[in-house]
């Protein structure tokens, strides 16, 4: 089994707009949070940083863990073909963030295609990653299923 240890954001305006941009590989995509990879020795709030200005263009403050969630991917499932001999335990690690500086642009030459601010009925509306919906839920922008 793979492991992948990720670090994300959640960033919210105060008009209640979310940053969220789109995740594009092979036949494969949907919105999520900023975010990825943590390299090898760096810091997972250095790398939600690092992944929110590269991603986005925005350079933010993280104001605080909203938690950690984990996730078994089947090796029939992974994306890429060379991928499938094995299954990817994902561990993904999500901050709540603001910005304070840069401008929105879209990554080049990378998995992300789009970025923008959505509004909540917005984001629900389009064809998002189950974390965009875990991680509302912890900084309460989405109401607890019971």
């Amino acid at each position: 089994m793979q492991i992948r240890v990720a670090a994300y954001a959640v960033v919210v305006r105060e008009d209640g707009r979310m940053l969220l941009p789109h995740w594009s590989e092979g036949d494969r995509g949907g919105w999520t949070l900023p975010g990825g990879g943590i390299d090898p020795g760096e810091d997972p709030a250095a790398a939600a940083v690092r992944e929110v200005r590269e991603e986005t263009g925005y350079d933010v403050e993280l104001d605080g863990l909203l938690g950690v969630d984990s996730l078994v991917i089947d090796a029939a499932d992974r994306i890429r073909p060379e991928d499938r001999d094995r299954s990817l335990h994902a561990i993904r690690i999500v901050y709540r963030a603001h910005v304070v500086g840069g401008e929105l642009r879209v990554e080049e030459d990378e998995s992300t295609d789009d970025v923008g601010w959505f509004t909540p009925d917005e984001v629900d509306a389009l064809d998002r990653v189950g974390l965009v919906d875990v991680a509302r839920r912890w900084a309460g922008l989405l109401p607890v299923p019971s």
